[in-house]
């Protein structure tokens, strides 16, 4: 099976498989225990935190890790109200956010928030001039995504960052696909919280990492609640942690590298579809990595279905959303209607991808979309 579903996981690094390996069987003690076992693990635990503070260029005060970037997103966000710096109960967000902070946003709407969900420009990002004008006298809080899943723009995080600190609105970014891919440093300035995934880039399952700017006060989502200074609630993974700050030292060392070879690849991709162009629409992206397209005439499910029988692992979007089969949250924040939505197909490289995989992919999506639209060809 040749994979090109990088965004919805990587595979294990293996410096970082070995990394969880000592850091399991070397560090095994509780890192809040008072004992030498406890003392270790915490030692570790604190170095990995220092080390995520250098990635994002803040103190390490403000870096707390969690089991994923879903549950980052909501205990970041829920943090991020208890702590809000004037009245009011207005949120801006995106449509085509992460399903964890649209799922969010539902549940403080029913418990009584009004909440606004900008689209996309034609452009795939969120309009500045919308946002400012989006803002009302009550917004207390902004969760905008900095990198699409499914077609790989990014957000202007620092142009909002400056409405809404004019504002006295409380700004969270969903950093979950952009870190490992383009440095962070000038986002994490902008925000009062990200979230990232280790997953995404060559790290663990089941842990992530939350930047919350420490000059700001809030209280435990968890009454109570001591692990991780009150942020999260549970025994600390430190051999989770350690993996992902190993795979993050890597992402991060290898950003050049990294987008000199998925722009290559990206070229090289859309080469390979010339005999179809006509029927193709393929988004701009900011991120090489990342090819979100749409086969006209064509549902998105049909294609990765016929793809996947001949060997090559795409999607149809975000992994969180697919089980649902609903058109992408992409698409329609685009304002594209509804039937021509399920057209999209998502392609995304990762490290491991070769120039010959992607000439076979390209070769075999021309199959597909010639067998399946025979006659209607100029």
């Amino acid at each position: 099976m040749k994979y090109f579903d990088y965004s919805a996981s990587c595979p294990l690094d293996r410096e970082a498989a070995e990394v969880y390996v000592k850091a399991a069987s070397s560090y095994y003690g509780n890192s809040s225990s008072l004992h030498d076992a406890g003392d270790q693990a915490n030692e570790l635990l604190e170095y990995s935190r220092a080390q995520f503070a250098r990635f994002f260029g803040v103190s390490k005060d403000g870096v707390f890790f969690t089991g994923s970037g879903s549950e980052g997103n909501f205990l970041a966000i829920q943090t991020l109200l208890s702590g809000k710096v004037k009245r009011g109960k207005h949120i801006i967000t995106g449509m085509a956010e992460h399903s964890s902070v649209l799922n969010t946003m539902e549940k403080l709407q029913k418990a009584g928030w009004d909440i606004t969900m900008l689209p996309f420009a034609p452009d795939g990002r969120i309009d500045v001039s919308a946002f400012g004008n989006a803002v009302r006298h009550n917004t207390v809080l902004a969760s905008i995504q900095h990198a699409n899943p499914e077609i790989g723009t990014l957000q202007p995080i620092e142009e909002i960052s400056r409405i809404c600190r004019e504002n006295d609105i409380l700004f969270h970014s969903d950093c979950v696909q952009s870190f490992g891919k383009v440095d962070l440093t000038a986002v994490a300035r902008s925000v009062d919280s990200l979230t990232i995934s280790g997953h995404k880039f060559y790290g663990p399952k089941g842990v992530g990492a939350v930047y919350l700017n420490p000059a700001l006060r809030w209280d435990p989502y968890v009454p109570s609640t001591t692990h991780e200074g009150g942020f999260r609630p549970g025994t600390v993974n430190v051999p989770g942690i350690a993996a992902m700050a190993a795979a993050a030292e890597k992402a991060v060392s290898r950003l050049e590298i990294d987008s000199k070879h998925y722009h290559e690849l990206r070229g090289e991709f859309l080469k390979s579809l010339e005999p179809v162009k006509a029927k193709c629409t393929v988004y701009e992206a900011d991120l090489p990595s990342t090819i979100g397209m749409r086969v006209a005439g064509l549902e998105g499910q049909l294609v990765m279905n016929e793809a996947n029988q001949r060997g090559f692992a795409i999607s149809t979007g975000s992994a969180c959303q697919v089980s649902l089969q609903a058109p992408s949250k992409t698409m329609i924040a685009l304002g594209v209607e509804v039937k021509a939505a399920k057209e999209f197909i998502r392609i995304t490289l990762g490290r491991e991808t070769e120039m010959e995989d992607v000439r076979q992919l390209g070769e075999v999506l021309v199959k597909i979309v010639e067998e399946n639209l025979q006659g209607t060809f100029e």
